[in-house]
């Protein structure tokens, strides 16, 4: 360096290898509601894991041939009557949800907000109540992934911990001894809070998967953990440094690879 020459040292550096080009094929569409409030990062984590995101409004009827969906969280229609009760009769809703139950098995992932619409829906099995403690909450979260069998956890193993931020308030899963029997026993608990319940979920579950694994539901938000300098300061192997926790990429990486690989398309 000459004597006129300065450069700013660099704090860190948060570039990261170039996803596989073929990803861009891939279109996953990111639902907007009435009260949505993290549909632009849902479709940057769409984005930065290599695929194509694709804005979809709630009022409309047509899916714009995407080949998955993910409804983001927020507070759909301001969480009247009851967190997704609303939402759940969206014109754009009975589209998802034809798709999701149909041969081709559409992959539909439901964060936070989303999660409880697809409670609503039918599409997953429970409901979402509010915290035990009756208190909103938000937190970096320790979870386990207890189904690497789904399309939207292909990307990890099955044990893994992973590390990504909770806000919730309607965040307590709960069902009947039944459903819940049938869960554990058919292996669709898809992820499970690790070291500290902090809602009162059933089991300790954090998300559930169909019994066909293309739709997954889950209530921290894996979106706010997929780029460096803007994630959590922990991962589930360790500290790293701050803001560099990218575990949630993992579940966008999931669907597009699936879906690449041979997968199911709406």
């Amino acid at each position: 360096m000459s004597a006129n020459t300065f450069e700013a040292p660099l704090v860190a550096d948060l570039s990261s290898p170039a996803p596989d080009a073929a990803l861009k094929d891939v279109r996953v569409g990111i639902v907007t509601f009435p009260g949505t409030l993290d549909d632009r990062d849902a479709a940057r984590a769409v984005d930065i894991a290599g695929g194509t995101s694709v804005p979809l409004w709630h009022a409309d009827a047509d899916l714009q041939g995407v080949d998955a969906v993910i409804l983001p969280g927020g507070f759909s229609y301001g969480d009247y009557l009851r967190a997704g009760a609303i939402s759940r009769f969206a014109p754009l809703m009975s589209r998802i949800i034809d798709a999701a139950n149909s041969d081709d098995a559409l992959p539909v992932l439901g964060i936070c907000n989303g999660f409880q619409i697809l409670t609503e829906s039918h599409l997953l099995p429970g409901s979402m109540i509010r915290n035990n403690h009756l208190k909103f909450i938000c937190r970096d979260q320790r979870l386990r992934v207890e189904n690497a069998g789904t399309t939207w956890t292909a990307d990890f193993t099955s044990g893994q911990e992973i590390v990504v931020p909770l806000k919730n308030n309607d965040g307590q899963y709960v069902c009947d001894q039944t459903t819940l029997d049938m869960l554990e026993f058919e292996g669709r608990v898809a992820f499970r809070y690790v070291g500290h319940n902090p809602n009162g979920s059933l089991n300790d579950i954090a998300g559930v998967t169909n019994a066909r694994g293309n739709v997954v539901g889950l209530m921290p938000h894996p979106e706010h953990a997929v780029e460096a300098g803007f994630g959590p300061d922990s991962t589930a192997q360790g500290q790293v440094a701050m803001g560099e926790g990218t575990d949630g990429l993992g579940l966008f990486t999931s669907v597009l690879n699936t879906l690449i690989n041979g997968g199911s398309r709406a």
